[in-house]
């Protein structure tokens, strides 16, 4: 990922040392800051380290402010972010603790949320380390985890924030608003699309049969990419899964949903130790025609998001390039998968 992906700064209030000092002061009482470091991979939150005269090491992000252009779904995302990993920590799986999330309000310009920090390295920063014994063990650990995540129920499917209307009752409608969400997005942002924007929107109906097969609503994390995947290890013994970060996309749906989240690690329907390690905890169906043709609707979605989100997140240079041509690649092929197994 270039620099030029970065958000510009002007989207985040604050963040600077005083006032990363205030809020540490307003979650937790008087603790002193000994150093602020801003992090980056994030493309929409801004967030910064924090370490405290304590030994404490914290991570406050901070969300846009309302007034930046942004996709339907993208409020209150931070809120969102907490409550994943208060559910996900409840089933056994690692995630930053919540320490504090305050949401917008008169005297808070945007919101912002305070977790604790996971120590470790990202999978992404570590993968040309990892010798395949490595691999093959954290996909294993991996498959268990995400099975934790979704025996997480939710109180109905889509996003967790009803004011945004892309909830509902069963699966197919909250799919159904979801994808449609993003292609309003698309056409408010002037998002020039690879495949017709009716034929995508009639994707829903034309499956709604496969999606109809999902009977309960799970946590899906839906971003778990090795960006977000923390990997830790003692001394040179071996790496172990950390934990999970950076629950902000999350939403309550159908299971197989997170594997589209991990294809920058491989298909991982296909992946014999991922699945291995997922069935370890819970069982999960086979990969029938029904199930693929769900996964190829998720890698739709998936893909029109990220399309639409550069706009208003204003990428440049090659990773906007590399974006532009993925994403219309991706949805086009998803497509004519699509119709194959409809045919």
């Amino acid at each position: 990922m270039s620099d030029s992906a970065v958000p510009p700064p002007d989207r985040h209030p604050g963040g600077g040392p005083d006032d990363v000092a205030a809020r540490l002061r307003r979650a937790l009482g008087p603790v002193g800051l000994v150093r602020s470091t801003p992090l980056g991979g994030g493309l929409y939150n801004a967030a910064v380290l924090a370490e405290l005269d304590d030994g404490r090491r914290l991570v406050l992000k901070t969300a846009p402010r309302a007034t930046v252009p942004a996709l339907a779904h993208e409020r209150d995302l931070l809120g969102t972010e907490a409550l994943f990993h208060r559910l996900a920590a409840r089933a056994g799986v690692r995630v930053p603790t919540v320490l504090h999330h305050e949401p917008p309000g008169a005297d808070t310009p945007a919101e912002w949320l305070l977790l604790t920090h996971l120590d470790g390295t990202t999978w992404d920063a570590a993968r040309a380390g990892l010798t395949p014994a490595d691999s093959a063990t954290l996909r294993h650990e991996l498959g268990a985890s995400l099975a934790r995540v979704a025996s997480v129920t939710g109180p109905a499917y889509g996003y967790p924030r009803p004011a945004l209307g892309l909830s509902a009752p069963d699966w197919p409608g909250a799919f159904t608003a979801m994808l449609r969400a993003v292609l309003a997005d698309a056409d408010r942002f002037g998002v020039a699309l690879p495949v017709p924007a009716a034929r995508l929107a009639a994707l829903p109906d034309r499956f709604r049969h496969r999606l109809a097969e999902v009977t309960r609503p799970a946590l899906v994390h839906f971003d778990a990419w090795a960006g977000n995947i923390v990997l830790d290890r003692t001394g040179g013994g071996p790496w172990r899964l950390g934990g999970l970060i950076d629950g902000e996309r999350a939403f309550f749906g159908d299971p197989l949903a997170e594997f589209v989240g991990l294809d920058p690690l491989g298909e991982a329907e296909d992946d014999a130790d991922l699945m291995a390690g997922y069935r370890s905890v819970a069982p999960l169906p086979a990969v029938d025609a029904g199930a693929r043709a769900r996964l190829a609707l998720y890698r739709v979605y998936l893909a029109l998001v990220m399309r639409v989100e550069s706009v208003p997140r204003r990428y440049e240079g090659e990773f906007a390039s590399w974006l532009d041509t993925w994403s219309a690649e991706r949805i086009a092929r998803q497509a004519a998968v699509l119709d194959a197994l409809e045919g």
